[in-house]
């Protein structure tokens, strides 16, 4: 027989002082989260696993004593840990028995510390998107999941991927960088700066676009993080892996379905939930097919001051981009270029080149002849 949980008011606790004093076995039974280990890692009071225990960690990997703590709990990344803790990384990639590939800001790079055979690295996979909440097989063999705050984890199995198991890990920053920072590291100049604080401060509607890995996240990051500490940021993502240096930001995320195909929360009912929440700031993360259309109508409805991402190739790109996507979600070209005109007061696209993520250039859509452009400001 259960207990049924009863909520009782702060103000009617016992002082810690007058509480019994419990025995240190059952507050650590009580405080502990079970953990799904991976493959190779011993479960307390039990045998090891039988199963391989995947490569070792290299010995330099683990960061220096002074540097400042993440955000993210990378030690969820079992053997990857040590990896993603060596410096700046922004990405990890492994490629079957291929190996490890690592993103410090400059481009993948071969990590030779890194050995692990086809079936380790589909364990791996299997014990990461459990400790994610789902099941990776060959009835589901692509699957996208988020550990701890912000790490975002994709892995594919064979025959789905021709190379063996893919794995790619997603690490965020650890507290993400002030749009000051990002100036002084060459990714905006001063005119941009300028431009792109007073579109916060005057509540403009941002659409930040650009290729994977180019900086959207960073970008948008660092422009959320200027909102007066009086407004209330409102997330939705299909993965949540935004990171946001605000005193009051709340985080809807999407959710699949389940093996019996029931349970999804996609985009557009997560929509419906936020604009019950009050947002100041209404923020939808990024745009791959039809969720488009939520993010326009979230966009459209009376808030100002809210953003969304999108891949794009060029800010020349973008209306075509965003016409593709609306006709996925069943929108003519009509209805998105009005649309995108009310809800988009600025389009930011953020390129990377040898390794140096800018933003490239500043837009304004309008409407031409009945279609979508961007005008260069």
């Amino acid at each position: 027989m259960t207990i049924p949980f009863v909520a009782t008011p702060s103000w009617q606790r016992p002082s810690r002082a007058a509480a019994p004093s419990r025995p240190t076995a059952i507050v650590a039974a009580s405080t502990a989260q079970e953990v799904l280990p991976y493959p190779g890692e011993a479960i307390p009071n039990e045998a090891p696993s039988p199963v391989p225990s995947g490569p070792a960690a290299p010995a330099t990997a683990a960061p220096p004593a002074t540097a400042a703590p993440p955000t993210a709990d990378l030690s969820l990344l079992g053997p990857l840990a040590p990896f993603a803790a060596s410096g700046p990384v922004t990405d990890l990639f492994v490629n079957g028995a291929r190996g490890l590939w690592i993103d410090r800001g400059a481009g993948p790079e071969h990590e030779p510390a890194w050995s692990a055979d086809e079936a380790e690295v589909r364990a791996l996979a299997v014990g990461l998107i459990a400790r994610g909440g789902r099941h990776i097989d060959e009835a589901t063999p692509a699957v996208d999941v988020r550990l701890g705050r912000g790490i975002r984890v994709h892995a594919v199995l064979a025959p789905i991927s021709t190379d063996g198991t893919l794995i790619s890990v997603r690490v965020p920053r650890a507290a993400g960088f002030p749009l000051a920072a990002l100036a002084r590291a060459g990714m905006l100049d001063a005119a941009q700066e300028a431009t792109l604080r007073e579109a916060v401060a005057s509540r403009r509607n941002l659409l930040v676009t650009g290729a994977g890995g180019a900086g959207k996240t960073t970008l948008l990051a660092a422009l959320l993080a200027e909102a007066s500490e009086r407004e209330r940021i409102v997330l939705i993502e299909d993965v949540a892996e935004l990171t946001v240096a605000h005193p009051h930001v709340v985080s809807l995320e999407a959710r699949q379905a389940n093996l019996e195909g029931t349970g999804r929360l996609g985009l557009d009912a997560l929509l419906r939930e936020a604009l019950r929440m009050r947002p100041d700031r209404l923020v939808v993360g990024e745009c791959r097919g039809a969720e488009l259309r939520e993010l326009l109508a979230a966009l459209n409805t009376g808030h100002d001051g809210g953003a969304g991402t999108l891949h794009a190739n060029s800010l020349a790109d973008v209306p075509a981009r965003l016409e593709a996507l609306g006709a996925t979600a069943g929108l003519g070209t009509d209805a998105v270029a009005r649309q995108t005109v009310s809800a988009f007061d600025l389009v930011l696209h953020v390129e990377r080149v040898d390794g140096r993520r800018r933003l490239a250039e500043i837009g304004r859509f309008e409407v031409r002849d009945g279609r979508l452009c961007v005008v260069g400001l």
